[in-house]
């Protein structure tokens, strides 16, 4: 075999490991069926867009966005909101990536864990979404459309 063919089979390789580390709702919902199957048809349609409404509950909301960054507790008068975070960094108006790729994980093998965007000093978090449950349905959605 050439080095040029060893080096694309190499690349291929490589390239499909990192897009099966990739969540996207598709993924979410080939791995858990029984989850996806249990939503009514208008339900299924937005989660497969990757996107929610009021009145989902916690495993459709993981379905549609996944894991939540940061999770929150409000208790008030009116009782306890749990409030999911999905949250984006930005330094100088461009946004930093973030996800599981970040992790430490190197060509050579598994190394500490660094997220690079810990180089950026100015940098800050802000929510793409945060979604409200109270008794374990969504109660409310706030999306950031500023940028």
């Amino acid at each position: 075999m050439k080095p040029r063919q060893i080096g694309s089979i190499v690349l291929g390789v490589l390239a499909a490991l990192w897009l099966a580390g990739c969540s996207t709702p598709a993924t979410r919902i080939k791995a858990n069926p029984e989850a996806f199957a249990r939503l009514t048809p208008p339900q299924q349609a937005l989660v497969q867009a990757g996107q929610i409404t009021l009145g989902f509950d916690q495993e459709a909301v993981k379905l549609a966005l996944g894991e939540p960054d940061r999770v929150a507790v409000r208790t008030d008068a009116d009782g306890e909101t749990i409030i999911w975070h999905y949250v984006t960094y930005e330094s100088n108006g461009r946004m930093l990536f973030t996800g599981h790729y970040h992790t430490g994980r190197h060509w050579w093998g598994w190394g500490a864990a660094y997220p690079y965007y810990l180089d950026f000093p100015d940098r800050r978090v802000r929510d793409r979404f945060r979604v409200d449950f109270k008794r374990g349905l969504v109660s409310a959605i706030t999306e950031d459309r500023s940028s």
